[in-house]
């Protein structure tokens, strides 16, 4: 015999059936990242952002993190100081597991003191100022500061180059790290016996007239013109140096060795040199399946960016997967201390700061090309 079940007891059952079933469903692994992803200059946070799209993809194909799939929560900080404060606290309001990003040393300085008060662990892939290095808070990165970079520079500018008289153009809305590259590019050229002849400065953005600036360092008569700004700053530079002073060398931080800088600087560009952690060379299986897949997913090569995005998202999702239940993931990832990234190995010591190889590259034939 059945029995007629009343219908609010049909509805009471159902829901506790639907709750049920839901609590059994993995629920996700939020983490965040945070970049300037919209503007003129926006070309170092999508790339940072598409890296660890790729990454957080490929980790959910396979399974996700212990078998709970990854949500990645995407902040434009618009490269403003105001607005990465705000998303910042969002994603700690979110209590999201991590925060990927910022992608600037500006951006990292203000939002630093906001996931440390929440303990939130934060992986930069692009940040290197030295400002931030050596301290013991929530705050790590994946690549070296800028004393490994502006030093590499300046000795292959120096020996390899003969170069003596250099020159240098800085971004001084990004100060806490074009500072610091221009401070250690000059500690090495003058202790090697250069000089340095001028030394101009900019904000980037609004209606920047780069002609006065170059025809001014230019007087000075410099053999070596360094540029640290963005993709887009140092290709405008470029053009604008190349008329003026078709023969002199023009080098670039990594700060602007985005695929964007190519694109704008065209012909202008051709020859420059750049101190960055990439080897362009690098035959490994992992960096062309990488180099494969970035290029299938987003029509694209990675650059800088793509690569570090890629490094920082796998550093984290790695120490998820490895950390205790109710462990501190600052705990997992420095306990676990090396991990393997597209090119290299990442080792963070104590502070979460990291050391690496630098390699010179050079604009040939519209690429990127090492040359040691």
């Amino acid at each position: 015999m059945f029995h007629r079940i009343p219908p609010l007891f049909s509805l009471f059952a159902l829901g506790c059936i639907a709750l049920f079933l839901n609590g059994c469903e993995r629920q996700p692994v939020q983490i965040g990242f945070v970049g300037g992803i919209s503007g003129r200059v926006a070309d170092l946070g999508v790339g940072g952002r598409n890296g660890v799209l790729l990454a957080v993809e490929e980790r959910n194909d396979h399974g996700g993190i212990n078998g709970r799939p990854i949500e990645l929560i995407i902040c434009d900080d618009e490269q403003n100081l105001g607005t990465a404060k705000k998303v910042a606290g969002e994603l700690v309001d979110r209590k999201v597991e991590a925060i990927i990003g910022p992608m600037t040393s500006s951006v990292a300085q203000v939002i630093v003191p906001i996931v440390n008060k929440a303990r939130l662990v934060t992986v930069s892939p692009t940040v290197t100022t030295t400002d931030l290095s050596g301290l013991d808070d929530y705050f790590l990165r994946v690549l070296p500061d800028t004393k490994t970079y502006a030093p590499k520079s300046a000795l292959f500018h120096f020996k390899k180059l003969g170069l003596r008289r250099a020159a240098l153009i800085y971004d001084a809305g990004n100060s806490s790290y074009t500072v610091s590259w221009l401070s250690a590019f000059r500690k090495t050229f003058e202790e090697l016996g250069g000089r340095i002849v001028a030394v101009n400065s900019f904000n980037s953005g609004g209606n920047v007239s780069f002609t006065p600036i170059v025809r001014d360092l230019l007087q000075h008569r410099p053999d070596l013109v360094v540029l640290v700004c963005s993709a887009v700053d140092s290709a405008l530079l470029c053009q604008q140096v190349r008329k003026l002073a078709p023969h002199v060398t023009i080098s670039i931080s990594e700060w602007g060795s985005t695929e964007r800088f190519i694109e704008l600087g065209g012909a202008a560009v051709e020859g420059v040199y750049i101190a960055e952690f990439v080897d362009y060379a690098n035959t490994t299986p992992r960096y062309l399946n990488f180099l494969s897949a970035y290029r299938k997913r987003f029509g694209q090569d990675p650059g800088f960016s793509g690569i570090a995005g890629y490094d920082a998202a796998t550093v984290v999702m790695d120490a998820l997967a490895a950390r205790k239940e109710g462990s501190d993931l600052k705990v997992s990832i420095l306990a676990t201390g090396v991990f393997q990234g597209v090119q290299r190995k990442i080792s963070l010591n104590r502070f979460g700061d990291t050391e690496g190889t630098t390699f010179i590259s050079v604009v040939k034939n519209g690429r990127f090309l090492t040359l040691e």
